[in-house]
């Protein structure tokens, strides 16, 4: 076999096999959502064995054309032969980057800005506006689960719900402080100013029984329901904000259209963060018994996004940078996510 290791073929082979057995059991449709994922999962590993055979098989037939590869004629089909496998490589290491529990998953991305006032909440919008363009040049659908005006411009808070394949994956690279400078725009004086948001993003996991919330720790208020950029919404009570009083943390859902479905939403998306949060601390517990160091924690400065006196959006983990602006605010991130991605291969 030419390719191994994670993408050990014997071993999805019979992972898919077991999987078969398992949609051939008399009972196999009467937990509809069990059978779903277990029909995700098993078109997924499909997938991934017909990539690797493909490539395999492609791998084979160039090294047949090698020893030809002094002859003229067959040179320029020989060097694209290879430009397409490494393509087909590059597209297959991509399943690696995935490997996590929750990669695949739909998530939850959440919009705050940092102290500054209308700076913040304007820069806030403007993630706002780079991360949707994103979701719609990878074909993902956004949902906004909760999102506050700010009080002269731009965004107090955004939710929203992205679903996709991978959304997860890709996005949860995007957690941590991001930082703008430029000259500002309600700055009459037109001074330089820098401005911070933090973004957190938390996957949306169906099934888990592992998180029990008790009622009496729950602080549950309910508000007047506001929309983005002018859109029709209820006017009625019915937006609901829940905060977990152990752990501080704070969710909000206006989407719905009762009071019953909001608090049922947000409930939701309070048990994956705390779920998050039981993971993470096992992971550092972990790390500290390795007596290993995380560079990234939530709350750093991931990325710095320049306008001003020179154009450059530069992310501090890998050091990838570009001096287009401009099409990273309109959603060109996928060098950045990508970057962070390989760098935990």
């Amino acid at each position: 076999m030419i390719l191994g290791g994670h993408f050990d073929l014997p071993k999805l082979k019979e992972e898919i096999l077991l999987l078969q057995q398992k949609t051939e059991d008399v009972h196999f449709w009467s937990d509809s959502s069990s059978a779903e994922e277990i029909i995700k999962e098993l078109n997924e590993k499909k997938e991934q064995v017909d990539q690797i055979e493909k490539l395999e098989n492609d791998i084979s037939s160039n090294l047949e054309l090698l020893p030809l590869i002094e002859e003229e004629s067959m040179k320029e089909e020989i060097f694209s032969s290879i430009e397409t496998l490494e393509k087909e490589m590059e597209q297959l290491q991509m399943l690696k980057m995935f490997s996590g529990p929750y990669d695949k998953n739909n998530c939850i991305l959440e919009i705050h800005p940092g102290a500054g006032g209308t700076e913040s909440c304007d820069w806030a919008s403007m993630l706002y506006r780079m991360y949707t363009r994103w979701c719609e040049k990878k074909n993902y659908k956004v949902t906004i689960l909760d999102y506050q005006d700010g009080e002269e411009a731009g965004i107090k808070s955004v939710s929203m719900m992205v679903k996709g394949k991978n959304a997860y994956g890709y996005l949860k690279n995007e957690k941590g402080v991001h930082r703008l400078v430029r000259l500002s725009p309600f700055d009459s004086n037109n001074r330089r100013h820098t401005s911070f948001a933090s973004v957190e993003v938390t996957p949306e996991i169906e099934q888990d029984t592992t998180i029990e919330i008790d009622e009496k720790d729950l602080k549950i208020d309910v508000y007047r329901s506001t929309g983005a950029g002018g859109q029709g919404v209820n006017t009625t009570d019915s937006a609901v904000r829940i905060t977990h009083l152990p752990t501080k943390t704070v969710v909000t859902c206006q989407n719905e259209r009762s009071q019953i479905q909001n608090k049922e939403q947000a409930l939701k998306v309070l048990k994956n963060k705390l779920l998050l949060m039981k993971l993470e601390e096992q992971e550092r517990e972990l790390n500290a018994v390795k007596g290993e160091q995380k560079n990234i924690d939530f709350g750093s400065q991931i990325r710095s996004y320049v306008m001003h006196p020179y154009s450059m959006v530069k992310d501090h983990r890998t050091n990838v940078e570009t001096s287009n602006v401009s099409k990273v605010l309109d959603g060109d991130i996928d060098e950045f996510m990508e970057s962070n991605l390989k760098k935990g291969l």
